[in-house]
């Protein structure tokens, strides 16, 4: 996740402008071959792509000339603010003082306005609100809270328990905050101490807190510019003139983004907020169209996040790697590099670092057991947008995802492949192999045959179940790694549910979290699922899916990293950025990877073309440089099927260009004008799932509170769906282990998510081993832990540590530890702990010890589970650190253990 705290946008609560209903009357082609100004290349209730021009209710952006827009596009987000005020108070920036989904309610109906001494941990409800009101402008609101109870509890006791049963410690007691939905309040809780004016204070010690903030204030720099017009020199760069104003004026719009997205140091700038370099911005972006537009640059920028041979994981959930694992998207952006280069000395220089990554991530993320990998979803690693509440860190880490493992495969098969021409025979079918069973792994463990798609994710704790979600990035990315046969990319791309302005990151939506990668759409991600629907030749979802990315550029004037999904207004999402990289490269990739069909191989340039009837007409490329030529591209027609295609007025074989090709040429192709496949795209409407149930167990049975909208609730034990209900209760009768939790299902079959496994279990399942028992124990002056103290363990403390456990009966146990890791806040940084866990010398798995918070040192959770056959008898175990243990940091790899458990679940 960025730095999310430098800067904080609206939230949203805005019109739908009519785009919420669902686009059953869509058209999404232009039937004719004459491009007239007047007939819409693509129309819907949101919005119309015209030649010349974007609509989308009273806004326009007409394109002047190709280097010129004008727009009259304004944001409503803050026109239609509601006056009802959602927040909620936290202690230490933790999500602490309500259960979720249970918030304080404020209508704010005048300039000025202040709710009642609000008691912690008490909800406040917001009475009537009239029709058609709304937040008024500078509106000023006062909040008073009383923590006199919380504050009691410190001075007698030493701590004040939360509702989930945390303690919090006087010692460790660092402020009170607000968090909320109506910016500048913020549901970000993990970077809540980072925004200093949502911090509320006690000047005269008498335990009420107080704060006052402005709502919807008159500037607040969301506006953007009404006239693009070109500035910069980009003769240098490929030019392209398609008879479509837009698609020209949208393209040069690009390509000077391009120009002033790259830094002094020759290296991109990932957006016009966020400078530096980030692992998967650049990849994502190189894969795009950066390695074929600025190779010199795509390559310093894939160095830039090399350390120690190994490729730098941008920084994730509980500190990173290996929480987080997406970096090895970084060698499908060097091997794209390569096939744009042909450059033997970059094959050699990126083949090791990314075979050093790999090896280190078969040893710390891979699960031989279903042949996937572990960690964060690619690219959403802001924990709450999607993933449910009441996953920590090591929960993230355990599960296995499929955007992460469609890179994985990727990665494998292009090691492989590298291996090949490096003559490095064993290490290329060693890599085939794991690729194959990450193959294997996603389309038995992740594909939906009811749905006809992948699902989200493996998660859970001890037991994994699938997400239902849809996971826009990672489906794309089946379908153009060919992980998806053919008939399955196909049902794929007609399945998965398209929102009214693009394809959402994740649906349905999940409620109570504000837009970002939830409820929102963000171009990247758009621009590769029209590659994916270009690849199966799905003309209606092509046709839709580049329209969603014209619209936004040309009715901004810039391209923007995400948008919201419910209103397709750029503000409200939680962070923003102008002149974003990904998002231009995406768009620059549709005239180079869709409209020519530019596929790169190891020795040559492939051209083919996708032209829907809609963009029909002659186009013209020149400049475009390969390697050592420059091509002068000429089409004519639409279609898929190439009727003639010449290199210098001779016959061009297969329509692939040699890379051992040299100085300039003219390319002709003219298409056969043949119909492409209609195809079908699931129009819906943005919808949110249910609530996810808060599940308790008493007396032997399963309760939990009726969630909104739900009609009926599946029970899940050790992962397997056991009962399907209406009821809000469910009674057990488990004799061994069992791990239940409840999914809420709503009327139209969206489901929330499970809620956290509920452990129902014998007393005697379960040992525990104090780690002081065995080492020194810590002087550290921390609290809440087991026995009598705990152990630290580091790059030169305890770096080994035997258990000697007695395993009453042979069976399968899972293994983890209580832990503190106070070095860094639960979204950012780079200090997750890394072990590995022995037995004798037998590798048993690696073991995670995230981030819990800055200063968190009294706050204990407990690591991953590892799972082992144990037989029964005197057993050691060993933690302890390995080479392959090194994290994103390297020089902070700390934590603090508290104990040992082992549970008997099979």
């Amino acid at each position: 996740m960025r730095n999310i705290y430098l800067k904080i946008s609206l939230a949203l609560s805005v019109l739908c402008l009519g785009a919420c209903q669902t686009q059953k009357g869509s058209s999404p082609v232009a039937d004719t071959t004459t491009v007239t100004q007047e007939q819409p290349i693509f129309h819907s209730e949101a919005y119309s792509l015209y030649p010349n021009r974007v609509v989308q209710g009273p806004f326009e952006a007409r394109i002047l000339s190709p280097k010129e827009i004008v727009s009259t596009y304004k944001s409503m987000a803050k026109e239609f603010n509601s006056p009802v005020i959602k927040f909620k108070f936290s202690i230490n920036g933790k999500d602490n003082e309500m259960v979720s989904g249970r918030d304080h309610l404020f209508a704010c109906l005048t300039a000025a306005c202040e709710p009642p001494l609000i008691t912690f941990g008490t909800q406040t409800q917001a009475g009537d609100v009239p029709a058609n009101t709304y937040l008024k402008p500078n509106t000023r609101f006062k909040i008073r809270l009383d923590m006199r109870h919380v504050l009691e509890a410190f001075q007698q006791k030493g701590f004040y328990t939360s509702f989930n049963g945390d303690k919090i410690y006087r010692e460790d007691f660092k402020g009170v905050f607000v968090a909320g939905g109506t910016a500048p309040l913020t549901w970000d809780f993990d970077n809540l101490h980072n925004y200093q004016q949502l911090e509320l204070k006690d000047p005269d010690k008498d335990g009420i807190y107080e704060l006052e903030l402005v709502f919807n204030p008159d500037q607040d720099g969301t506006a953007t510019a009404s006239t693009w017009k070109m500035t910069r020199n980009t003769a240098s760069f490929p030019q392209y003139q398609s008879g479509y104003p837009v698609l020209d004026a949208v393209y040069n719009l690009a390509l000077e983004e391009m120009v002033n997205a790259v830094e002094p140091d020759s290296t991109f700038r990932t957006g016009k907020e966020w400078a530096g370099v980030w692992t998967r911005d650049i990849s994502y972006s190189i894969i795009l169209s950066m390695a074929a537009l600025q190779p010199r640059v795509a390559k310093y920028s894939l160095m830039r996040k090399v350390k120690n041979g190994r490729i730098v994981q941008d920084t994730g959930t509980g500190g990173a790697y290996p929480a987080s694992s997406d970096r090895m998207v970084w060698a499908v952006a060097a091997w794209e590099l390569y096939k744009v280069t042909g450059d033997q000395n970059w094959l050699k220089e990126a083949y090791p670092i990314i075979q050093n990554s790999l090896e280190d991530d078969l040893k710390n993320v891979y699960n031989p057991q279903t042949g996937l990998f572990k960690g964060e979803s690619s690219f959403l690693d802001w924990r709450e947008q999607t993933y449910p509440a009441w996953m920590q860190p090591a929960d993230i880490y355990q599960s296995e995802n499929l955007g992460t493992n469609a890179v994985f495969y990727q990665a494998n098969r292009i090691l492989s492949e590298m291996a090949t021409l490096l003559q490095d025979a064993p290490a290329a079918a060693k890599y085939q192999n794991l690729a194959q069973k990450v193959k294997q792994g996603i389309n038995q463990y992740l594909w939906m045959p009811d749905k006809g798609y992948y699902g989200q994710f493996l998660y859970g704790r001890n037991y994994l179940s699938l997400s239902p979600k849809a996971e826009a990035l990672g489906e794309a990315l089946t379908v153009l790694f060919d992980i998806a046969d053919p008939e399955r990319q196909k049902q794929l791309v007609a399945n998965t549910p398209v929102t009214p302005f693009g394809i959402t990151c994740i649906y349905p939506q999940i409620p109570n979290i504000p837009p970002y990668h939830n409820n929102g759409i963000w171009p990247f991600v758009q621009s590769y699922w029209s590659l994916a629907a270009a690849k199966v030749k799905n003309e209606a979802a092509l046709v839709e899916s580049m329209s969603a990315i014209y619209r936004p550029a040309a009715l901004w004037l810039t391209n923007k990293e995400n948008f919201v999904a419910t209103n397709g207004d750029y503000a409200g999402t939680q962070i923003n950025s102008s002149n974003m990289l990904w998002s231009l490269a995406g768009n620059l990739s549709m005239t180079y990877k869709v409209i020519f069909g530019m596929e790169y191989k190891a020795n040559s340039l492939v051209l083919k073309p996708v032209v829907p009837k809609a963009f029909a007409g002659n186009k013209k490329l020149t400049n475009f440089t390969y390697r050592n030529a420059v091509l002068h591209i000429e089409m004519e027609g639409h279609g898929d099927q190439i009727k003639t295609i010449t290199l210098d007025n001779q016959p061009l074989p297969n329509a692939e260009i040699p890379g051992n090709l040299r100085g300039q040429h003219t390319v002709k192709i003219v298409l056969a004008n043949n119909t492409l496949p209609e195809g079908t795209v699931n129009r819906v409407p943005v919808a949110f799932s249910p609530v996810t149930p808060s599940v308790t167990f008493a007396k032997g049975a399963l309760s939990w509170r009726p969630v909104e909208g739900a009609q009926q609730y599946r029970v899940l034990r050790n992962g397997q769906q056991v009962e399907k209900t209406q009821s809000t209760a469910f009674k057990t009768s488990d004799q061994g282990y069992a791990e239940y939790q409840v999914i809420a299902v709503d009327g139209k079959g969206h489901e929330s998510f499970a809620s956290e496994p509920l452990v129902v279990a014998p007393a005697s399942n379960q040992k525990i081993y104090e780690a002081e028992a065995l080492m020194a124990k810590a002087s550290l002056p921390y609290k809440g832990f087991s026995g009598k103290g705990f152990i630290e363990v580091s790059k030169t403390k305890n770096t080994s540590v035997i258990f000697t456990v007695s395993v009453p009966e042979t069976g399968v146990y899972a293994i983890d530890f209580r832990y503190a890791n106070g070095e860094g806040p639960i979204n950012t940084e780079n200090k997750c702990a890394i072990r590995s866990l022995k037995q004798g010398n037998s590798f048993l798995g690696t073991v995670v010890l995230p981030q819990r918070g800055t200063g968190e040192w009294s706050d204990w959770g407990f690591t991953n589970s590892v799972q082992v056959k144990l037989e029964k008898g005197t057993q050691k175990l060993t933690l302890s650190f390995e080479p392959a243990n090194e994290n994103m940091n390297g020089a902070i790899n700390r934590a603090l253990v508290d104990y040992l458990r082992l549970t008997k679940i099979e």
